[in-house]
């Protein structure tokens, strides 16, 4: 059955992930929309980044089903190379080339996966280089680049791939204070034009402006979730409570 829009555009159900004999998750479920920014916030070791891996097929799954766009992620049969033209991520660490320039980072993926026209993809990475406040940073190689610099040069190199979806996993935490308000703007900019959006992160006054919705996790399991103003003002489980009282 074809997927449409009026449904979530990834819907998670009773996720179950283990380690070894460690259960990370513990029967998770969420859905997000098309266009709608999802917040996951809680303490180190809670699976927020083991959760979104799961949606980007990077990790497999004991039990439950994740759906992206009506594709079940958990099936054998699944192309992720497809799944991942669909569902871009970015991770804390940029993972750039550092032999290639800034554009021919962002190139490389359209170019040897979607085999597109050469002269197309340049067009589109001086596109985005410019949509991420990089211009004159083109034959910039990672090691002349500030760490927010790298970073929203691994933003521009996920939305080469023109994906659905975009997973953000802890971007922010890797960079020094100066950077990540330059990254975070880049990522509210791609919110504001309506990219569907799943973010890890520990950026609290980020969340409350920027998401639909915040999931607080704490040991594998979803403790509370809701829009932001009922969530940071009006929480009510004991254990988000005392999370927000040590981060606020």
């Amino acid at each position: 059955m074809a997927w449409t829009d009026k449904e979530p555009m990834v819907s998670i159900k009773d996720l179950h992930k283990s380690f070894g004999s460690l259960e990370v998750l513990k029967g998770v479920s969420l859905d997000v929309m098309k266009g709608e920014v999802i917040c996951i916030i809680g303490p180190s070791g809670s699976g927020k980044s083991t959760l979104i891996r799961c949606v980007n097929a990077l990790n497999d799954i004991q039990g439950g089903s994740i759906l992206v766009e009506g594709q079940e992620v958990n099936d054998p049969d699944l192309d992720k190379l497809e799944l991942r033209k669909k569902v871009g991520m970015v991770f804390q660490q940029y993972n750039l080339f550092p032999h290639k320039t800034a554009i021919e980072n962002i190139m490389m993926a359209p170019l040897l996966v979607l085999k597109s026209e050469k002269a197309e993809v340049e067009k589109l990475a001086r596109d985005l280089i410019k949509k991420v406040r990089l211009e004159g940073k083109e034959d910039s190689y990672p090691g002349e680049l500030s760490g927010g610099q790298q970073q929203r040069v691994a933003i521009a190199r996920s939305l080469a791939m023109s994906p659905d979806v975009m997973l953000f996993d802890e971007v922010t935490a890797a960079l020094d204070p100066e950077t990540v308000n330059e990254v975070l703007l880049t990522i509210k900019e791609l919110a504001e034009d309506g990219m569907t959006c799943i973010l890890v992160t520990h950026e609290m006054a980020f969340a409350r402006e920027v998401a639909d919705h915040i999931y607080f996790t704490d040991r594998g399991v979803i403790v509370e979730h809701g829009p932001p103003t009922s969530f940071f003002d009006n929480a009510k489980d004991p254990r988000t409570l005392e999370f927000l009282g040590q981060i606020l």
